[in-house]
């Protein structure tokens, strides 16, 4: 139940990514011979795939080691190649700290960055992200959904008012792709980052969208070296992680909507069920407007991290970010939202997954109910 942390490699990934550890072992940069022809047949084939699920060309995609090296090369990127034109960027108080952190580290290095706030639901309000708008506003910087309370922003009408006042628009959708509909023209993006480890692919394998047209995104390269994936990211392709980043995607994109009211159905079921054993839980995030395999709740007068115990053994479950679980600090997207510290504490998120049965939703909903009543009376 936590599949917003990470996800099982899929079999069918797996079969495709075998050969490329051993047979076909080749550098795709080194196309002269047949290994490397092989192996960059295999690349080309992956971006093609990775272009498709986001309506994007197959030009505009580069490959990365994950969501958070996306991040940083499009902020960085960014700040660098258009310091001539400004040195404003806008992002919010509940992006990821792969967002949030590139975000600070500018501003120690005279950046200027307005952190957003955000509704009760994990919204930013469009007005005041219009407002915020200055002539030297260079890029916004908006997550899809949400890793945490899995709320989905308005992410078109975002991308509508940043190309209003010419400026970029990057979303992290590293919660989003492969989970709801994803259209780089239609949601006016102009830069996307995305993982594989969310969507039943290998870790350590990740993506960027850059729009080549209307607007032509230049980025600055953080990492330096051979020159490739268009110089912007150096170093030897993982063509085995690449090519299971591709299958990943295309399985994903087949069985999206599927999943989806699968997802949607046990989710609700689960809420109700906590519901009668306490009726004041806390839902944290949009009640609607969330992805539909995320539920975080929060569970008045019990600590998160004393259930998450007790179930340890039975139920796998966290209390939000899983690069920030090591920490005491309560949540910053809880907080954000309006949480007290000590309702940040009660809070716990579930994250279905393709593995999840019926069976495990009932064995789910029984544990957590019997667990609940017994830490309730203590």
């Amino acid at each position: 139940m936590d599949h917003h942390a990470t996800t099982p490699v899929d079999p069918r990934v797996l079969e495709i990514m075998l050969p490329y550890f051993s047979e076909e072992f080749g550098n795709a940069g080194s196309i002269d011979h047949i290994y490397g022809a092989k192996a960059a047949e295999a690349v080309d084939k992956a971006r093609e795939q990775t272009a498709h699920i986001l309506n994007a060309q197959t030009k505009e995609i580069i490959f990365t080691s994950g969501a958070t090296e996306s991040d940083n090369i499009a902020i960085l990127g960014v700040a660098e190649q258009l310091a001539a034109k400004g040195d404003h960027i806008i992002t919010c108080a509940t992006e990821h700290k792969a967002v949030l952190e590139t975000c600070k580290h500018l501003q120690k290095i005279g950046k200027t960055v307005t952190f957003l706030p955000v509704d009760q639901y994990g919204l930013v309000d469009l007005e005041k992200l219009e407002s915020s708008i200055t002539e030297k506003t260079i890029l916004i910087s908006i997550m899809t959904a949400n890793n945490e309370i899995g709320t989905i922003a308005p992410i078109s009408d975002i991308g509508k008012i940043a190309h209003e006042h010419g400026v970029l628009f990057h979303t992290d959708a590293a919660q989003a792709v492969g989970h709801i509909p994803l259209d780089v023209e239609m949601m006016n993006i102009d830069l996307l980052s995305l993982s594989s480890h969310k969507i039943y692919g290998p870790k350590g394998i990740g993506g960027l969208f850059i729009r080549r047209k209307n607007p032509k995104v230049k980025l600055s390269p953080i990492i330096f070296g051979g020159g490739q994936e268009k110089g912007l990211r150096s170093g030897t392709l993982n063509v085995p992680g690449i090519v299971g980043l591709g299958k990943a995607l295309t399985i994903a994109e087949k069985e999206m909507s599927k999943a989806e009211n699968q997802y949607r159905a046990w989710t609700s079921q689960m809420y109700a069920s906590f519901k009668e054993v306490m009726p004041d839980v806390m839902l944290n995030g949009h009640p609607t407007q969330r992805l539909a395999h995320n539920l975080n709740v929060g569970f008045p007068g019990i600590e998160s991290k004393a259930l998450i115990h007790l179930l340890r053994e039975d139920v796998a479950i966290s209390a939000g970010s899983a690069c920030t679980t090591t920490s005491v600090e309560p949540s910053h997207v809880l907080l954000a939202i309006g949480r007290t510290e000590e309702e940040c504490h009660w809070a716990v998120r579930f994250g279905l997954g393709r593995g999840n049965t019926d069976q495990d939703i009932r064995a789910v909903r029984k544990c957590m109910r019997s667990t609940i009543t017994r830490l309730s009376i203590l």
